[in-house]
């Protein structure tokens, strides 16, 4: 302390220390012309002492006006050292580094200009810092006094320009002090950030590309900022990395994929449209780095199909189909069970366009790798079961679709068709407006006589008799009115002289029991008159009510159709199908007056009966029972 006062005039400490800045001016620069003489006779102690009283006296003085000065005077004496400053910054830096948190905005301000021309100073020599000035000018930037923000500004610009030219600047060490920031609010700090960000990878010799999944999560947060010119500022470092990225034969697909898909779930669309962006370039770059994370990615995928923005429905399905046609096997990384276990959880999503999606990754799986699938299948049967009930008819048909694909196997065929007829009976409301829907749809996957000849099997079994009566009705209508059952009902024609025809129909036979008018229709199909009117005949013992009426009317009305059309055509040869007539005349019996018709009008000896709009036209010689 002694020498530095020694070498100091009182009349200068006393300057540097006045209220008027001129003053303190004027005593920096005399500051730096003694230093300078110092620094010409390599007199370091002396430089030391003269730093030491500075820092002592000033910087640590509870007056502001000396805390001003001795940040001036640390300024005039680093530019009155020269090349010599270098070997000084430990003892110079550090206590105006301590002032940016000083209470006085003014004191702030002096040490950011002091900093600024100590660094314009030692340049390169200044990088040894970085690390505590970064963390000084981030806090500097959202600083509440406008002008040591714009002093915090010039500082940092001259910052970034030394950083730039420097080969001592270590992206290492600078990456956790990025990564510790990223997710700040505050507006200032952001810009900050992504200007420095913006800086350094312009900087050929800094890959900043490889650091990239240290902070990519905290530019996609930005892009949400309430701030347009941050979101913008965001997006535009962000372009830039897809491009680089685009160009680099080396990239960490799997880190920042995790980011991605986190991403693309964000409540605001801009950030949601920007993720699946580089999720769908993502998978076109990604070759096989990405296939350990397909189902992260399809869970990203599936929800963004049925965004409300359409930008990024169209970016999701085009990304979904690339997904899909990727070719990869389970030895190389390709996790059916969890592309699985993503595709069940979004069978469940309210939105229709992503359920069916879902299904067309099973379906796909079943495809690409149907023994890895079943052996997952107990995990998701349950649910591809349940969504058969599904609300939309679209996602209903894929299902079924699915299950066809699984049922190639007897025991979950089997499982499939109880599991409908569950359904059916803990919901008759769904067998009534779907029972026809997938009926059909389970014949044209599995084929008819397989489906019906199963469905029968298990309803001959049927404790609840009820229910087994309206599930016949339902399955025979379906087979006499539905056109993808053509060629079974031809089969049943043909029943009387062809075997498998024969065998189908024993096989209906028994659970159609359930259902007097069905099994009269099946019979009149299978063109078995004589057990048909027998049938008939023995209704005389049921209870003739309202229920079995309504029935009798429908198979009437059945007998109009164009399916009977061979069986009207055979009233024409009496003679020859004498139990066909005595099987329609017990019908007329059992219909209530009001049905029956009977005249002989003009015709001769002709009798004419009608039952419906058909009318059962009689000669003599056959009016006696067959």
């Amino acid at each position: 302390m002694a020498d530095a006062l020694s070498i100091i005039p009182a009349a200068l400490l006393r300057n540097l220390a006045d209220k008027l800045y001129e003053r303190r001016k004027n005593a920096a620069l005399e500051l730096e012309g003694i230093v300078k003489q110092l620094a010409a006779t390599s007199d370091h102690e002396k430089i030391t002492a003269v730093i030491n009283l500075l820092t002592d006296e000033f910087i640590k003085s509870p007056q502001t006006n000396h805390r001003k000065g001795g940040l001036i005077g640390l300024a005039a004496a680093t530019v009155g050292l020269t090349t010599e400053a270098a070997q000084h910054l430990e003892q110079i830096v550090p206590p105006v580094l301590k002032s940016f948190s000083d209470n006085d905005s003014r004191v702030r301000y002096y040490a950011c200009e002091a900093l600024y021309n100590i660094a314009k100073v030692v340049r390169g020599d200044f990088i040894v810092f970085f690390n505590e000035i970064f963390d000084a000018l981030c806090k500097l930037s959202a600083d509440s006094d406008a002008n040591v923000q714009s002093a915090a500004h010039l500082l940092d610009r001259l910052v970034k320009d030394i950083v730039t030219e420097s080969d001592q600047f270590s992206i290492e060490e600078f990456i956790p002090l990025l990564r510790e920031r990223m997710n700040v609010l505050n507006p200032y700090v952001r810009q900050f950030l992504v200007g420095w960000i913006t800086v350094l990878d312009s900087v050929p010799e800094i890959d900043m590309l490889g650091f990239l999944p240290d902070f990519l999560d905290g530019l996609f947060n930005m892009l949400s900022d309430t701030s347009h010119e941050i979101r913008q500022q965001a997006d535009s470092a962000l372009s830039e990395f897809l491009q680089e990225i685009k160009n680099s034969p080396s990239v960490d697909y799997g880190r920042m994929a995790e980011i991605l898909v986190q991403r693309a779930g964000a409540e605001d669309a801009f950030t949601r449209q920007t993720a699946i962006t580089w999720i769908n370039e993502f998978v076109k770059l990604g070759g096989d780095q990405l296939v350990p994370y397909y189902a992260d990615i399809l869970g990203a995928i599936l929800p963004s199909i049925s965004d409300t923005e359409e930008k990024i429905r169209v970016v999701a399905r085009e990304t979904n189909e690339e997904l899909r046609s990727f070719k990869a096997a389970p030895s190389e990384g390709f996790d059916v069970g969890a592309i699985l276990s993503v595709a069940k959880s979004h069978l469940s999503s309210e939105w229709e366009a992503t359920r069916i999606e879902a299904l067309h990754w099973i379906s796909t799986l079943l495809d690409k790798h149907r023994d890895e699938v079943l052996s997952f299948l107990s995990d998701i049967v349950d649910t591809l079961l349940k969504a058969l009930s599904d609300s939309s008819d679209e996602v209903v048909l894929l299902v079924l679709e699915v299950h066809a694909c699984i049922a190639k196997d007897s025991v979950h065929f089997r499982h499939l068709l109880i599991y409908l007829l569950m359904n059916f009976q803990d919901d008759l409301s769904l067998l009534e407006k779907r029972g026809a829907l997938i009926i059909r749809r389970l014949c044209i996957l599995l084929g008819a006589q397989t489906v019906y000849h199963e469905f029968s099997s298990i309803l001959e079994k049927e404790p609840n008799l009820d229910f087994a009566s309206i599930m016949v009705q339902a399955l025979n209508l379906i087979l006499l009115t539905s056109s993808e059952l053509s060629e079974l009902r031809e089969l049943l024609k043909q029943s009387l002289f062809n075997s498998a025809g024969k065998d189908l129909f024993h096989a209906l036979y028994a659970s159609w029991c359930h259902s007097p008018m069905a099994i009269i229709s099946l019979c009149l199909l299978a063109q078995t008159y004589q057990h048909a009117s027998t049938v008939i005949q023995s209704l005389a013992e049921e209870d003739i009510n309202i229920k079995f009426l309504v029935q009798l009317d429908k198979l009437i009305r059945l007998l109009e159709t164009p399916t009977f059309a061979y069986l009207r055509l055979q009233l024409l040869e009496p003679g020859r199908y004498p139990w066909l007539l005595k099987a329609l005349y017990g019908l007329l019996m059992l219909l209530p007056q009001k049905h029956l018709c009977c005249k002989g009008r003009d015709r001769g000896n002709e009798t004419v009966m009608r039952i419906g709009r058909d009318a059962i036209i009689v000669t003599p010689k056959h009016r006696s029972e067959p």
